[in-house]
């Protein structure tokens, strides 16, 4: 018996149409499903495909208060730049990111109108792992 991988992330939201361009237009998700007049699920929703992975966006209350409780999305250093202005385009709230140790990567932090905390993080758990170690080697914290 195993896991063998991640099936999917759900997002409730208040505005689904809203959420679907965030996912296609900010992010660059694939739309793929669309419940409209169906009853399979809670209630409506939308089917996205990004880096393979599936998403959904179901209509519902937002949440209750923020967290730091995210989903991050692996990107390529050089396109965080390109991801904030379509982002600020759209209008989400862009964070000021945590403090970073040399060498673990990149990330821009976006929250969406729901309060959904999301991460584009140009970087690798090996890296972030030998940025710690290193770090752990100086003495820094």
């Amino acid at each position: 018996m195993a896991i063998t991988g991640l099936s999917h992330a759900t997002f409730v939201v208040s505005d689904l149409e809203r959420s679907a361009r965030l996912f296609r237009e900010g992010l660059g998700a694939r739309e793929v499903y669309d419940s409209a007049g169906r009853e399979h699920s809670l209630s409506r929703e939308k089917f996205f495909v990004l880096g393979g992975l599936w998403l959904v966006a179901m209509e519902g209350p937002p949440l209750a208060e923020p967290s730091y409780r995210h989903l991050a999305f692996a990107v390529d250093a050089a396109e965080i730049t390109l991801f904030r202005q379509r982002l600020q385009a759209l209008g989400v709230e862009i964070l000021r990111g945590r403090g970073r140790i040399e060498g673990e990567g990149d990330s821009l932090y976006f929250r969406d109108w729901d309060g959904h905390l999301f991460e584009l993080h140009a970087g690798t758990l090996d890296q972030r792992l030998a940025a710690y170690a290193a770090a752990d080697r100086a003495g820094a914290s």
